[in-house]
Parts: structure tokens; C-alpha cells; sequence
């Protein structure tokens, strides 16, 4: 009591010493104010502010104590939750003889599966990397501490072998990804090429190396089933006279410029049609190689038919997959381009380079959609190019057609110059190289839209090439008509020449007569030999041209461009020559009139695809050096389709027009007699029928005779037109249904846009006026309190 007492009593000394303090001018201000306003006034006034003020105290009282139970709060959850980690290593730590309770075994394999579904879904939530990879660490973290704790108890084993073996697959499945990614053929240097050059350029490579795979699987079938087999199980070289070269041209057959021009011993090698044999079976297999090689000859179409299809199709459900993602494309671009696991500089250059590339291809999107041009003279220009165009196409027509009759009478003459002997691989590659720059010059006229000026461009360079092949093949086959109808002279020649070696071989029986060497035999003209020699020309001058091309045109242009712009009179790099930019559409139809002089070749000299294997090889090589060291990217920089079917679709109509002149002479023409697996037989399908009736049961071949019959075939080919017709239709109405959706979704983001919009302003202006009201609020009472304590102004004015 005495202490209690004694601080009461100083705690008093204590406020009378502060009162003692107070300064007297206060005191004489208050008595003042209580004089002049009246002791019942200045008490309601003194009253009025210490209510105010206890008010005050009380609210923040009361915000400092909820501050206080929050933290409170956090800091109780954060002890639960170490205590439940702490309790963790404890269980995983614990003796083998202790087991698990049921339910907290059920509690933890509840929160271990949470935990594996957030780190299956992490990617997806719209947070920041730093909270991403927290929060991924701590799921990691407990999943393996908790799985280990599982496989404790009595048939918990399983458990624990279960989860093991699902990560241990999971982590195979992703190696085997990362190595299917990394076995994909020149996937960087397209990627390298894409981020400088833009997408358009990149979907010629993708192109070549999607040719390069199909080529590379038709060489696989006729090398297995046609060219192995002969070599090794038929006839040997020499034997026979189609095996051998003739003795007139054994003395030059090894000169390069013969072997350059295919004939000498390449002419009766197995690269060309010649050199296989008509026997039925070979080997001690009984390999049927005349059946073997028509079915190849087949399946050469048939493959790359299917192969075409279905990369068109596969192309369109991607496009439709995708949907329109053009309504906020810059914003994509902006916030959603880069890729954060980058670690190289390198790449990050080239992602640098490739984000900067598609903003100019969208950049050039949206220039030309709000561009305005006079209807009237851009659709004269473009008749005026167009018939500048089609001049260009029938002169090289007439061209073509006039070099090869001249080259057949070149044929007939003894001395023949280099030139004149190839002439017309000569002209057919020259016009190739200079024709397409033509057009687009002549396209400048015409005012497209890159990507659509790239089409029509494409469709006149391919209107180009297919006529100078079919010139090319139409007077070839008035050659092939002219040595056919020399044949049956030639097999009289033949049969006398053996008839007079016989007799004069009689006279005296005691001497053995000596072979007749195969070298000696006349031969007959061989025209699919000489057709698949033509083809084989023209590949390899195409090729030859397209490589001194990008030498001469590319190369050096850069070179002479590079060093000889610091003394020069004007600036190379910006006026003329400069720097080149890689022909997209000169190129793709290259490639594709090369592939179709493939499928035709094929079918005369097996070997052919072979060499546009190593063409296409050192073309994925060459050209990219050439692209990444020669040129630079189009002024007009623009975005690549969505999917290459418009290239698709140009490779299926050169496919169709190349099965044409095979399904011709198949069909139609006699095979030669002294050549080939089909020599002997009145039309090259009719081996089909031999096998049929040789090796199959009788009842097969009248089922095929029946199928064969036009009164079957033609109603096929109704139904099927019928079925592709509706199909048609079907597809049509779905395309509609399709794009009425999107105009559904369209309308109904544009809504949910104009709604969020709307509440966003209104919970603006809602937090303005509250922010606004506690502003007056404030002013107000720092006004009153300033008014009670330190102001000179009256009750009146408070």
C-alpha cells in the first residue's frame, strides 16, 4: 500500500510540476476567451473538442489493435505450418518398425497429388517468374519428402515403387523429346534463318527439307527392291548384250565428255532402264524383279500422293486449330514474345532479331488493310502485266519446241559440237534462271500485297516451267514415235546377222563354232534408256545453274558490294547493285519443277533418285551459307501463311501432270525388245497379268478380270466423284458454321471488352469520390483541431 501510495504521490508532484510549466501567455490567452465568450460557451466548445479528440484516439485505437491480431494471425499460421514440415522429417526419419495412421496417410496423399497438380499446372497461372519458382520449389520440396514417407507402412512399398517408376517415365518421356527435337534435321539453321530473314524465307527450307524426307524414302524403296536385287542376283556385267557396251563405242566409253553426257559404260549401268533383265525370277530367291519393279514404279506415285495429301490436310487442321489471332497482335507481340528460359547470347540475338522481324511483318499487315488505292488504273496495270506475261510464256514455248527438233537433227550428224549437243538443256535452264526476275519486274505493275503477289508470281513461274517441260516432253516423244516405228528393221538386222553366223559356222562340223560375243549383237534404239538419259541432264544442268547462280549472283555481288562501297562514286549498298534478297518464289519452283522431273524420270533411270537426294543435300547446305552470308531481308518483310498448302497444292498438280506421260507410255507405247524387265511383252502391264496367271490360283484371275471390266470402273468413278461432291458440300457448310462462330466469339470478347471497360471506369469514379470524401472528411477535422488547440478563431467559426 505504501509503494502504491508513494508513486500515486509522485505521479501528482509530477503533473503539478507540468502545470507549473505551462507558459503564461496560454493562460492569459484561455482567460481572455473565457471573458469575452462566457464561462457556458467556452465549456460546450471545450467539450465539444475533447470529444473529438477521445474519437480519435478511439479509432486508431481500435486500427492498431486488428494490425496487432493480423500479424498475430500470420505468425500462428507460419507455426503451423514449420510445425508440419518439422513433423515431416520426423516421420520420414522414424524407425522402420513405425507405421503411418490410415488417415494421415489419406491427409498426406491428398496434399501430395494437390502438389503434383500445381506443379503440372504452374506454367498456366498468369504470376510472376520469382513467385512461380517459389512456389514450385516448396511443391518439389514436399512431394519429395512426403512420397518417401508413404512407402512406410505395411503395402506402402507399391505405393512408393509406383511413384519412383512414374518419375523416372516422366523424365524418359521428356529426354525422348528433347531427343526427337534435337534429331530433326537442320531445325537451328532454319531457326537462325526464320529470326533474320522472316517466316517466308524459312517455309522454303522447311519445303526443302520436307522434299529431302520424301526423296530420301522413294530412294529407299527403289534401291531396296530394284537396283539391290539386280546387282546382286541377276546377270552379271558383260553377259548379256544389254549389259555391255557395244564394240563400236568401247574405245571412248571411259572419256569424261562422253561419261558427261551419261552415255559410255553410265548408259549400260543400273542407274537407267536398260540394264535390267525380262527374266521372270532371279536368284535362288525367285525374286520377281519385272513385277517388282512396275509395283515400285507404282508406288513411287502412289506414295507421294498420299504423302502430299496428308501433309494438306494435317496443314488445314492446324490453321483451323489455331483460329484468328489477329486481334491483338501487337500486344501478343509485346508482352508474350520473348522466351525467359533463354541462357545463350546467341539465341537471344536471334530471338531479338526474330521478334523485331514479325513486328515488320505485321507492321506491313496493317499498312496494307488500311491502304486506299484508285481501282481504276491499278486494274489496267494489272491487265497490261498480265499480258506481258503471257507473251513471255508462249515465246519460251516456241523456244523449247524449236531447240529440241533441232537437236534431233543435230542427233543425226556425225561431228557435234558441246554446244549443240546439249543445247537444249542449255536454253531450258537459261530460260529458268532469267524468266522469273522478268516477272517480277513485270509484277512492280500489278501493286499486290506481298504475300499475294508472291502467289501469283509462284503461279506464272510455274506456268512457265510446266510449259517448257511439256514442250519439252511433247516433241521428245515425236523422237520416241520416230525410233519405234525403226524397230522392226532393227529386229530383222538382228535375227539375219545371227541366221548368217549360223550358216557360215556349218560348213565344217568338226570345228566348234565360237560364242558370239555380246558386244557384237546389234542393239535396238532403247528409247526409255534415252528418255531417262534426257532427264537425267536436265537435273544435273539445273543443278549446275542453280549453284553458279548463287555464286555469280550472290556471292560475288556481296563481295564486290562489301568491299569495293568505300571507293566507289555512289553508295553500292543503297543504289545499284546492292545487296540481294533470296528469290522465295524462283526457288520454290525450282524445287518443285525438279521434283516433278523426278516422278517422270523415275520410272526410265532408277538412279535418279539418288542424285536428287544429293542434290537436295548439298542444296540445304549451300543455300543456307549463301542466305546467311549473301543476302539480306525483302524491303517488304511479310508473314508466311499459316500452313504451306498453297505450295502443297502446286507440288499435287505437277504430281498429276507427271503421272500423265508414265500412265501414257505404260498404257500405250511397246516396250523396247532388246531392253529392259519388259521387254518381250506387247505393253509393260501386261507383266501384272503374267504374275497373276503364273503364280496365283485361276479363280484370282477372273476376279481381276472382272474388276478390270468397264462396266465396273466406270460406275466407281461415278460414286466416287458423287462421294467427293458431297464430302465437298459437307465441308463447305461446316467451313460456314465455323466462321459464324468466330463472329459469335468476336462479338461476345468485344461485349466482355466494352462491359470490363465500362466497370473499370465506374469503379474509378466510385474510387474517386471515396477518396474525395475522406479527403473532405480529413480536412475537416485537422481544421477542427487545429481549432481547438492552436488556433485563435472562434467557437462561431469552428
Amino acid at each position: 500500500r505504501r509503494s502504491h501510495e508513494s508513486k500515486r504521490e509522485e505521479k501528482e508532484g509530477g503533473n503539478t510540476e507540468i502545470k507549473a510549466r505551462i507558459p503564461q501567455r496560454k493562460k492569459d490567452i484561455r482567460r481572455k476567451r473565457r471573458e469575452v465568450f462566457g464561462e457556458d460557451e467556452w465549456s460546450k466548445a471545450e467539450k465539444s473538442c475533447n470529444g473529438k479528440r477521445k474519437r480519435d484516439w478511439k479509432t486508431s485505437h481500435k486500427e492498431q489493435k486488428e494490425a496487432k491480431n493480423r500479424e498475430k494471425q500470420i505468425q500462428r499460421k507460419k507455426e503451423k505450418q514449420l510445425k508440419k514440415h518439422s513433423s515431416s522429417p520426423s516421420i520420414s526419419n522414424s524407425s522402420d518398425n513405425e507405421f503411418i495412421a490410415e488417415e494421415e496417410m489419406a491427409h498426406i496423399m491428398e496434399q501430395v497429388e494437390e502438389k503434383k497438380k500445381v506443379i503440372a499446372t504452374i506454367r498456366n497461372k498468369p504470376w510472376p517468374m520469382m513467385k512461380k519458382l517459389e512456389v514450385l520449389r516448396e511443391a518439389q520440396a514436399f512431394v519429395e519428402k512426403f512420397e518417401g514417407a508413404l512407402g512406410k507402412g505395411k503395402g506402402k512399398k507399391f505405393y512408393a515403387y509406383k511413384m519412383m517408376m512414374n518419375k523416372k517415365w516422366i523424365k524418359f518421356k521428356r529426354d525422348f523429346d528433347n531427343f526427337k527435337t534435337q534429331c530433326i534435321p537442320w531445325e537451328m539453321k532454319i531457326k537462325e534463318i526464320e529470326s533474320h530473314f522472316g517466316s517466308s524465307v524459312a517455309s522454303y527450307f522447311i519445303f526443302l527439307r520436307w522434299m529431302y524426307g520424301v526423296n530420301l524414302v522413294l530412294f529407299g524403296l527403289i534401291f531396296g527392291l530394284v537396283i539391290i536385287p539386280e546387282i546382286l542376283m541377276g546377270m552379271p556385267y558383260g553377259s548379256i548384250p544389254r549389259k555391255t557396251v557395244p564394240r563400236a563405242e568401247e574405245e571412248k566409253a571411259m572419256d569424261f565428255s562422253v561419261l558427261w553426257d551419261f552415255e559410255g559404260y553410265i548408259k549400260y549401268s543400273a542407274l537407267f532402264y536398260g540394264y535390267y533383265n525380262n527374266q521372270r525370277t532371279i536368284g535362288w530367291l525367285k525374286y520377281r524383279l519385272p513385277m517388282a519393279y512396275f509395283m515400285v514404279g507404282v508406288s513411287v506415285f502412289g506414295y507421294s500422293l498420299m504423302v502430299v495429301i496428308r501433309s494438306m490436310a494435317s496443314n488445314a487442321q492446324e490453321n483451323t486449330g489455331e483460329g484468328n489471332g489477329d486481334n491483338f497482335t501487337f500486344s501478343f507481340k509485346m508482352f508474350t514474345s520473348w522466351d525467359y528460359l533463354i541462357g545463350n547470347t546467341e539465341t537471344a540475338d536471334n530471338k531479338y532479331a526474330s521478334i523485331t522481324t514479325s513486328f515488320k511483318e505485321s507492321i506491313v499487315d496493317e499498312q496494307e488493310s488500311n491502304k486506299e488505292e484508285n481501282i481504276h488504273l491499278t486494274r489496267f496495270l494489272r491487265v497490261l502485266a498480265n499480258f506481258l506475261i503471257i507473251c513471255c510464256l508462249c515465246g519460251s514455248g516456241y523456244l523449247i519446241y524449236f531447240v529440241v527438233k533441232r537437236s534431233q537433227e543435230f542427233s543425226k550428224m556425225q561431228n557435234v559440237s558441246w554446244y549443240e549437243r546439249n543445247e537444249v538443256e542449255i536454253v531450258m535452264s537459261l530460260l529458268g534462271m532469267f524468266c522469273p526476275p522478268l516477272f517480277e519486274t513485270i509484277a512492280a505493275l500489278e501493286n499486290y500485297h506481298p504475300r499475294i503477289g508472291l502467289k501469283w508470281q509462284l503461279g506464272r513461274i510455274f506456268a512457265l516451267f510446266l510449259g517448257n517441260l511439256y514442250t519439252f516432253l511433247l516433241a521428245l516423244m515425236d523422237d520416241v514415235h520416230l525410233k519405234l516405228s525403226n524397230e522392226e528393221a532393227i529386229k530383222n538386222i538382228t535375227h539375219w546377222t545371227l541366221f548368217n553366223y549360223y550358216n557360215a559356222s556349218m560348213w565344217n562340223e568338226s570345228v566348234t563354232r565360237p560364242p558370239l560375243h555380246p558386244a557384237d549383237v546389234p542393239r535396238g534404239s532403247c528409247w526409255e534408256t534415252t528418255v531417262g538419259i534426257e532427264f537425267v541432264r536436265l537435273t544435273v544442268s539445273d543443278i549446275l545453274v542453280t549453284f553458279i547462280t548463287i555464286l555469280l549472283g550472290d556471292f560475288l555481288r556481296a563481295c564486290f558490294v562489301r568491299f569495293m562501297n568505300y571507293c566507289w562514286c555512289w553508295d553500292l549498298e543503297a543504289g545499284f547493285p546492292s545487296y540481294s534478297e533470296f528469290d522465295i518464289s524462283g526457288n520454290v519452283l525450282g524445287l518443285i519443277f525438279n521434283q516433278g522431273m523426278i516422278w517422270m524420270g523415275s520410272f526410265y533411270a532408277p538412279g535418279l533418285v539418288g542424285i536428287n537426294v544429293l542434290r537436295l543435300l548439298t542444296s540445304m547446305y549451300f543455300q543456307c551459307w549463301a542466305v546467311m552470308s549473301s543476302n539480306v531481308p525483302h524491303e517488304r518483310v511479310f508473314k508466311a501463311s499459316k500452313s504451306n498448302n498453297f505450295y502443297m497444292g502446286l507440288l499435287l498438280l505437277v504430281l498429276f501432270l507427271s503421272l500423265l506421260p508414265v500412265a501414257y507410255t505404260i498404257m500405250s507405247l511397246p516396250p523396247s525388245f532388246d531392253c529392259g524387265p519388259f521387254s518381250g511383252k506387247n505393253r509393260m502391264y501386261d507383266v501384272i497379268q503374267e504374275t497373276i496367271e503364273n503364280d496365283f490360283p485361276a479363280f484370282v484371275s477372273k476376279i481381276f478380270g472382272y474388276i478390270a471390266n468397264p462396266g465396273l470402273i466406270i460406275p466407281a468413278i461415278l460414286l466416287m466423284a458423287l462421294a467427293i461432291y458431297y464430302l465437298n458440300s459437307v465441308s463447305k457448310g461446316l467451313a460456314r458454321a465455323n466462321t459464324q462462330l468466330r463472329k459469335k466469339i468476336q462479338a461476345l470478347r468485344e461485349a466482355e471488352k466494352i462491359n470490363k471497360s465500362n466497370k473499370a471506369s465506374a469503379a474509378m469514379k466510385s474510387l474517386q469520390d471515396t477518396n474525395n470524401f475522406k479527403n473532405t472528411n480529413q480536412l475537416q477535422a485537422t481544421e477542427e483541431g487545429k481549432l481547438c488547440w492552436n488556433s485563435p478563431l472562434t467557437p462561431l467559426q469552428f
